[in-house]
């Protein structure tokens, strides 16, 4: 392939020709090229040169007949104001530019005021971008006061040594940092799940002294139950954080750190800065590793920071502690949720225990909001059932309102109380009872029995309820059944052909009815 021919270099001289040519002798643009080797781009772009110099004429005026002089006038910085005019100082309109609502047409407006024959906007906004881009190398956007709090776990863990068994624990430094000012926070958790991250959330928020308008945070899955960009669904625990601070979640892109890239930075500065200096260090406890934290963030966080002229905690007392929210009159109370189905005995299992809601929701799927207190059970967002949480696993923590009306007759029943009903119609009928409850496994499972044997009080006299019971324990039928059919037949009337049943005489394998007290 042949090898592409280097344009010629244009020089002053051609410049003058491409002058003559065209305003002497009247030739286009075309014809000037041709005639002189050089594209009609650059003939038509130094005869506009030369139209907004006032250079319209052949032959030239007076004083640009010298190539050097014509090259000034050709060339000169058309509307740069003077090298000794006074430049703003661009540390002041950076940290001004982050206060809401303040833009750079306001500052060049006002510094136009304080010097009216000043810089132009253009050369003004031209000049800060150079600024912004010395001051921040990987500037992207810039960052309004209070507006966003962003927060990540840096890479690098501490080693605890637990002092009674030698076991040890990396620890997880969160970050977070507030981008306006660079303020930033560290602490120490043992883990990366959701209690951690909430209390780092809440640290961070309270080391600020504010809310900020949003927290931009990796879709940690702790607290990111479907990381999609533009609807991404929170862990109802961080959402409900997040409702209580009155802020916003915004979790980023997955495998995007430019869109926390200031957290990012963060990162690497804590690491640099605090960690490595604790690399050599050991730690017994997470309280020690955090009191070492906080004396380096404050050394961090109140050193001058080169480009800026000032620390971050000076920029953040400038810009930002008055544009965040103020903080909630109460903490946050945290709390877990979790789906559970309501089982067939209007039970919910929670942490291995049971809690009790209405039995109409049998079937049903509900959510459970855990803390440390209580168990409330939610239904389409209304509240259904609220218990307090059991210390010990296992059992059954039920509310009598809850129960179907058939159960509830036996929510409160004991041996001993079935005994006393049975007692008060007569010294056979509680015989016959607590023969019900002993001959089962569990005296629970003669309840059944013995409501029934008591509920045909309501029908028939205690008297002849008293010589049934006497018959069938004659009889030895120890059943509903058979005391029913025996009153029903009127054989209650009939005297007995057997000597009549004695009272259970003591025996230790037999229960008496001190045992049910």
């Amino acid at each position: 392939m042949p090898r592409r021919k280097q344009a010629r270099r244009t020089t002053v001289k051609d410049i003058r020709s491409i002058l003559r040519l065209t305003h002497e002798q009247g030739l286009s643009v075309r014809a000037v090229s041709e005639r002189l080797k050089i594209s009609k781009t650059s003939v038509a772009t130094y005869l506009l040169r030369a139209r907004e110099t006032g250079l319209s004429v052949w032959p030239l005026p007076a004083g640009l007949d010298d190539d050097a002089a014509l090259e000034r006038h050709l060339f000169r910085r058309v509307g740069r104001p003077p090298q000794d005019l006074v430049e703003p100082d661009w540390r002041s309109v950076s940290a001004e530019l982050k206060r809401k609502g303040v833009t750079l047409t306001l500052l060049w407006q006002e510094y136009r005021a304080s010097h009216p024959d000043g810089y132009g906007y253009t050369w003004f906004c031209d000049r800060f971008a150079v600024f912004e881009r010395r001051a921040h190398a990987t500037f992207r956007n810039r960052h309004e006061a209070g507006a966003v709090m962003q927060t990540d776990y840096a890479g690098h863990t501490i080693p605890i040594i637990d002092p009674s068994t030698g076991v040890i624990h990396s620890a997880q430094i969160f970050v977070a940092m507030l981008p306006a000012s660079s303020l930033t926070f560290a602490y120490a958790s043992f883990s990366q799940k959701l209690p951690d991250w909430i209390e780092g959330q809440e640290r961070a928020l309270s080391f600020f002294g504010g809310v900020p308008k949003a927290i931009v945070c990796d879709n940690l899955k702790a607290g990111v139950a479907k990381a999609l960009w533009f609807e991404p669904t929170l862990n109802a625990t961080f959402a409900a954080m997040a409702e209580h601070y009155d802020t916003t979640i915004l979790p980023t892109r997955s495998r995007k750190p430019r869109d926390k890239a200031k957290v990012e930075g963060a990162v690497l500065i804590v690491e640099r800065w605090i960690l490595a200096r604790l690399r050599n260090r050991r730690f017994f406890s997470l309280a020690d590793l955090n009191a070492a934290i906080s004396v380096l963030l404050d050394d961090l966080n109140n050193r001058q920071m080169r480009h800026i002229g000032k620390s971050r905690r000076e920029l953040f007392e400038e810009v930002e502690r008055k544009a965040l929210a103020p903080l909630p009159a109460t903490p946050f109370d945290y709390a877990e949720w979790k789906s559970a189905k309501v089982h067939p005995d209007y039970h919910v299992e929670v942490d291995k225990t049971f809690y009790s809601v209405p039995h109409r929701l049998i079937g049903r799927q509900v959510d459970v909001r855990l803390t440390h207190r209580v168990v409330e059970i939610f239904l389409d967002h209304k509240r259904i059932a609220s218990h307090v949480r059991r210390s010990q696993r296992s059992g059954h923590v039920t509310v009598n309102e809850h129960m179907p009306k058939s159960h509830q007759r036996y929510a409160n029943t004991t041996p001993a109380s079935l005994l006393n009903q049975a007692a008060r119609i007569g010294v056979n009928t509680a015989i016959l009872v607590e023969r019900m409850m002993r001959d089962r496994p569990h005296p629970e499972q003669g309840y059944r029995s013995a409501f029934g044997i008591l509920s045909l009080a309501r029908r028939y006299e205690t008297d002849r309820l008293e010589a049934a019971c006497e018959r069938a324990l004659i009889i030895n039928s120890i059943t509903y059944s058979s005391v029913a059919a025996i009153l029903k037949s009127g054989l209650d009337r009939t005297k007995p052909q057997t000597d009549p049943a004695k009272p259970t005489p003591p025996h230790t394998n037999i229960r008496g009815g001190s045992y049910y007290q």
